[in-house]
């Protein structure tokens, strides 16, 4: 018996809410629109019940903060960022963030269909039925890749930046992080890009950390609390901090687990990268930077 029950609004049943994403999903796949203008015209009539320019002229201030190019975002900030690739998806991030904020966005009814639409556009990969809710926060969005059947809980931070995988089934727990950058401990500067896998069925639950570069198995499971520092095997769950494996599943002839897509034993690490190229190739060992002249 599922434990999940419809309350009986269906967005195929909500010809409102239905033609608005489809409106606006097709003004933003239209080459022929400026996606900023796209954006600031649909959070004008969302927000303050008017069009972008009587907002302008009566309020401009008001107007101001709407239009994507009058803002900045961190990501922007960094020079790991493709600035290219930024550009694209900059609008519809913010267009994600400020509909958050208002009645639409903090609707599970409204709010999820509206963010798998957005998500399609943005991420790398958007999978089928994914599960947004409100107040998630990526930081380039571009390096992100969702399987299907995602969950993605309230207040998640998913540092994408050096590139996240999240395979089909996985879910994510409210005001989780998940990272896939580090910085050196003698120089902050010293970034360093790491992909970060989440396998298929992994939870990472209630306030729990990944760090950069860590593969969670699937049907692995990182509890709540707790800092993903290593990577997890299949059908382990990982508790504390630093988080260890305690609990095993008991998984011996289910046929859901004969073949595992992510085994962090086996699993193909992509190759570290060195994010300032003020600093020495990723690749060098201790030993080969200590010999480097001052």
């Amino acid at each position: 018996m599922p434990w999940l029950i419809n309350p009986g609004i269906s967005i195929d049943n909500d010809p409102t809410l239905k033609h608005f994403i489809g409106k606006l999903a097709e003004q933003l796949d239209d080459v022929g629109l400026d996606n900023n203008e796209v954006v600031r015209e649909t959070l004008a009539q969302i927000i303050y019940g008017r069009n972008y320019l009587e907002l302008l002229n009566s309020s401009p201030m008001a107007a101001y903060g709407l239009d994507p190019r009058n803002i900045t975002m961190e990501a922007e900030y960094y020079i790991a960022t493709d600035q290219e690739k930024f550009s694209r998806v900059k609008p519809l991030l913010w267009l994600w963030k400020s509909l958050d904020l208002t009645p639409l966005g903090q609707s599970i009814h409204s709010g999820i269909p509206i963010r798998q639409m957005l998500a399609k556009r943005i991420f790398a990969q958007s999978g089928r039925n994914v599960k947004i809710f409100q107040n998630v926060e990526v930081s380039v969005g571009y390096n992100i890749e969702v399987g299907d059947d995602v969950v993605i809980h309230r207040n998640v931070l998913i540092d994408d930046i050096g590139g996240v995988k999240i395979h089909d089934g996985a879910s994510i727990s409210d005001y989780a992080n998940i990272y896939s950058h580090t910085h050196d401990i003698l120089e902050a500067a010293d970034v360093t890009l790491k992909e970060t896998v989440i396998g298929a069925g992994a939870r990472v639950a209630y306030h729990a950390t990944v760090l950069a570069g860590t593969v969670l198995s699937d049907d692995s499971m990182l509890g709540a609390l707790a800092l993903g520092t290593r990577d997890v095997e299949p059908h382990v769950i990982g508790l504390g901090i630093p988080a260890k494996p305690r609990v095993w599943k008991e998984r011996e002839g289910d046929p859901r687990f004969k073949n595992l897509l992510v085994n962090s034993q086996k699993y193909p690490k992509k190759p570290e990268l060195r994010a300032n190229p003020d600093f020495a190739d990723a690749t060098k060992t201790k030993e080969e930077k200590e010999k480097e002249p001052a």
